[in-house]
């Protein structure tokens, strides 16, 4: 007998999420009262296993919760995502037998918010490379001075999750990974978040001067470039997992918009008809649909393999790249179908359509970019370039 999946996340506060979230799209604003009745049901630590505290939902579960999430408010659950990922990412661990990460999950269990504070100017290595500083303490912890761009969640972080580079140290160079307190001194959050979609993440940018990181919160020392270690596996692979699983909530939604419009609108060529019996239209909605009941089972699929420790070997980063890829980009492609369907009206700003195609536009900028992706899988397959 097939279990149903559990959620956290019931239709009313759903509907209360979608209802606000016009507004903080409108304002630029962060979303607080989503993310305090996120909080207050528990979403926070969704993924924290119950024996730390947590509601103990499974990658599977929780991707499924947050393409919910993300079909009432795009933005809300990209902002949320980033928390999620790095109980993802400690979950994984802990799942394997690798307790380094278990103080995350159980800070998450009792309130504490965690950035990601992983992307970087200019720095196309992403995780195997590092513009940032990371200068080491006589204790074991590291002082971070660097900038960090696209730190969702910053109004309310209490954790920052990062990394640097340390070029001193006899074993050097190591990429650096640890956990910062927001209190510690050195940070500064620039509120310079305006852009034409996913507005209410307030993903700001974050300088760090000789931001101290205790030793017993300094997680790992890796050689820079592609490492098999399983902090590495975990962050890429939860957090491409999560990511698609926000766009297929939105491609999901924009369906549900085509289908609306297309019912509640007339034609006069048609003799008054609804545009539903266009087939110009119903050819649209189709389309829209046809691509994006592919999304979500592809996104359950790879996060279920996660979750059951499957042995996909060296080709774990190229599916969790290409999923990403397919996910976002046909994501698009479904919104495009369906403001089209919308005509004019969709064009407007306070269009709910009109505010998913701005959203969904972010996905080709999210790592993995298509490029970095095709080069993933190509070297999954046919080795690295010989010359």
């Amino acid at each position: 007998m097939t279990v149903a999946p559990r959620q956290l996340l019931d239709d009313d506060l759903l509907a209360r999420i979608h209802d606000r979230a016009p507004t903080y799209d409108r304002d630029n604003a962060f979303p607080e009262a989503d993310f305090a009745e996120l909080r207050q049901v528990g979403y926070l630590a969704a993924l924290v296993p119950q024996r730390f505290g947590g509601a103990g939902l499974t990658l599977a579960e929780t991707v499924r919760e947050q393409a919910r999430l993300a079909a009432a408010a795009p933005a809300t659950a990209l902002a949320v995502n980033m928390h999620l990922v790095w109980t993802a990412v400690a979950k994984t661990l802990s799942d394997r037998g690798d307790t380094s990460l278990d103080f995350v999950l159980t800070e998450a269990a009792a309130g504490e918010v965690f950035a990601f504070g992983v992307s970087e100017a200019g720095n196309d290595l992403v995780l195997f490379g590092s513009s940032t500083v990371a200068r080491p303490l006589p204790d074991g912890g590291i002082a971070l001075t660097g900038t960090k761009t696209f730190t969702s969640l910053s109004p309310v972080w209490t954790r920052l999750g990062t990394f640097g580079l340390d070029t001193v140290s006899d074993d050097g160079p190591r990429i650096v990974w640890g956990f910062a307190d927001r209190t510690a001194d050195g940070i500064e959050i620039v509120p310079d978040w305006d852009t034409l979609g996913q507005r209410a993440t307030q993903s700001h940018t974050t300088h760090l001067t000789d931001v101290r990181i205790p030793a017993d919160r300094v997680v790992r020392r890796l050689p820079p470039g592609p490492n098999p270690d399983p902090l590495i596996f975990g962050v890429f692979v939860n957090f491409e997992i999560l990511l698609a699983s926000v766009y297929a909530g939105l491609s999901a939604r924009a369906v549900q918009l085509a289908v609306e419009t297309a019912r509640s609108r007339t034609s006069k060529r048609l003799g008054g008809a609804p545009k539903s019996d266009d087939p110009d239209i119903r050819h649209r909605v189709a389309a829209a649909a046809l691509l994006d009941d592919a999304l979500l089972p592809q996104v359950v699929a790879l996060a279920t393999d996660v979750d059951t420790q499957a042995d996909h070997g060296g080709r774990w980063f190229a599916k969790a790249s290409g999923l990403k890829v397919r996910v976002t980009e046909g994501a698009k492609a479904v919104v495009d179908q369906a403001i089209l369907v919308g005509g004019g009206s969709g064009y407007a700003a306070g269009s709910e359509l009109s505010r998913l195609y701005r959203d969904v536009l972010a996905g080709a900028f999210n790592p993995s970019t298509s490029d970095s992706a095709h080069s993933t899988i190509a070297t999954s397959l046919l080795g690295p370039v010989s010359v």
